[in-house]
């Protein structure tokens, strides 16, 4: 098996279209849907799809879903597809039964999956193609079978504990007692006939009848609070993006639950610090510190807006930039910021330009490695565990209530210039999302790299205490940051994934970047 963090990847292009995802199969969906005449969102829809079928690790039906569409390469439209928690969970109800923490593999991690309501409600407003003929190459994959891609193949083995406990799951994704191997054809044929159901039927097919009964009934069987009346009432929101300036171009997010704030917040600080400009050690360490400032005020305010104020003119504020500055030192590391937030990386995201410049950033989770690892046989769907971002206990902006949202990690992103957008892009992670973000913006749009040279630089991530660190790392900039304070921690596993397309209005070109990291690629036409 190949490693996957050494670099060597070209940078795709294309004119009349572009799709980067972290699967080639998904690619290949995307860019056979923009030749047969759909749009960008028709094409992320049908990759995604794909996505939830051949990388069971990072994504499926049973999880949630962000989006950033700009119609035409115009302003930035914005979809929150995450779920809720049942309507009996309260604070309170967890903290009488010293509920504080509960196993990922746990019924109360699971919220309400938002991201089927979330494709049918992209695909009826910005879609051109029907969602029948768009989930065709997702059924036909879970159906005929797809071979087993390296970095696919290393998930399933690296995480295939999470399977083990439940006896659905065991028997679905480890048969004979083992992952699948690379080259292996593995088929999920009750997966497909859901999205069968999904494309006869749009949301009603999932949330409304046998798959959503079925899901209700394996949750409450292991005492899960869940309803089908919570399940009939998930709706995905359009709401408005939020933004900042960095190096001459407006960067947009989504507001919260998601943390998209978080990486305005960073990049407002990047432009002040110079972190594009900085020398690579000095670099390293800016982008450590400004994490750690902004992610105690993610893990102090970020929470559901529909439920808790949060305050996000404020975050954004030249008054906050100008009381984080002076406690970042140029030269030493400054205290750790410890996180109680569960660790997460799995999530695929995409990128998608079409001839009309319609451009999509979308992003698709099911959190943890394989989510709960709760699998629903008759449906075939694999639930996620995103209800451990809440804090179970009374008092905090993020404690779980009835119908709440929790603290997302998952964010899409879209960057414009003089009104017209140039880049859709996402990078997978869990927690380093938004510094990932941060990382790649400042080496395409200040360092001047292209997509996929951005992606393919050496990682760094300063959480739980400690400053997380590729294998790519030169040692040199290790006894560097070493000397400034930071204690290194040396990843076995390459951190995140990221996917753009770049657009170049002047030329008509498209360029696309894939991150090596993962077994997708770029394809343009």
């Amino acid at each position: 098996m190949r490693a996957f963090n050494p670099v060597d990847r070209s940078l795709a292009m294309g004119s009349s279209g572009m799709a980067a995802t972290s699967h080639p199969l998904a690619t290949l969906t995307a860019i056979e849907t923009l030749k047969a005449g759909g749009n960008a969102m028709d094409a992320a829809i049908a990759a995604v799809a794909v996505q939830c079928v051949v990388e069971p690790a990072m994504t499926g039906l049973g999880g949630d879903c962000f989006a950033l569409y700009a119609p035409q390469g115009g302003t930035p439209v914005a979809l929150n597809g995450s779920g809720r928690a049942p309507a009996a969970a309260t604070a309170d109800w967890f903290a009488e039964r010293d509920l504080t923490a509960p196993a990922p593999t746990s019924p109360h991690a699971v919220t309400v999956p938002g991201c089927v309501d979330a494709w049918c409600r992209l695909n009826a407003g910005h879609g051109r193609k029907p969602l029948a003929e768009l989930l065709q190459p997702a059924i036909r994959m879970a159906e005929e079978g797809f071979r087993v891609t390296p970095r696919v193949a290393y998930d399933w083995a690296t995480f295939r504990d999470r399977l083990e406990p439940d006896p659905d799951a065991r028997a679905a994704f480890l048969p004979g007692g083992s992952p699948p191997r690379e080259g292996d054809l593995f088929r999920l044929p009750a997966l497909a006939a859901t999205l069968r159901r999904v494309a006869a039927e749009g949301r009603k097919g999932f949330y409304d009848g046998a798959v959503a009964d079925g899901i209700v009934a394996k949750l409450r069987g292991l005492g899960g609070l869940h309803t089908a009346e919570d399940f009939d009432a998930q709706r995905a929101e359009v709401v408005e993006p939020i933004a900042t300036r960095f190096r001459g171009h407006d960067v947009y997010e989504c507001p919260p639950n998601g943390q998209g704030l978080i990486a305005l917040m960073m990049l407002r600080l990047a432009e002040r610090l110079d972190l594009s400009g900085a020398p690579e050690a000095e670099r390293i360490h800016l982008l450590a510190e400004i994490t750690k400032a902004a992610y105690l005020a993610r893990d102090t305010y970020l929470a559901d807006p529909r439920q808790v104020a949060v305050p996000v003119a404020e975050l954004l504020s030249d008054a906050w930039v100008e009381a984080i500055l002076p406690r970042i030192d140029r030269e030493r590391a400054g205290p750790p910021v410890f996180s109680d937030e569960v660790p997460h990386r799995d999530t695929v995201c995409l990128s998608v330009v079409d001839r009309d410049r319609n451009c999509v950033s979308f992003i698709n989770s099911i959190f943890n490695s394989f989510g709960s690892g709760l699998y629903v046989p008759d449906s075939g769907v694999l639930l996620h565990n995103r209800g451990l971002s809440f804090r179970f206990a009374p008092g905090h902006a993020n404690s779980i209530a009835p119908g709440k949202r929790p603290m997302h990690t998952i964010i899409p992103g879209m960057v414009c210039r003089d009104g017209r957008a140039l880049m859709p892009f996402g990078v997978m992670g869990g927690h380093y999302q938004a510094t990932g973000h941060v990382d790649f913006l400042s080496n395409v749009l200040g360092r001047g790299l292209d997509p996929q040279d951005a992606s393919d630089t050496p990682r760094t991530f300063a959480f739980g205490g400690a400053l997380q660190v590729e294998t790519t790392v030169k040692p040199a900039l290790l006894d560097d940051l070493r000397r400034r304070g930071h204690v290194i921690e040396p990843q076995t596993t390459p951190i995140g994934g990221c996917q753009s397309v770049l657009i170049d209005w002047e030329r008509g070109a498209l360029f696309g970047g894939s991150d090596h990291r993962k077994d997708g690629i770029a394809l343009g036409y």
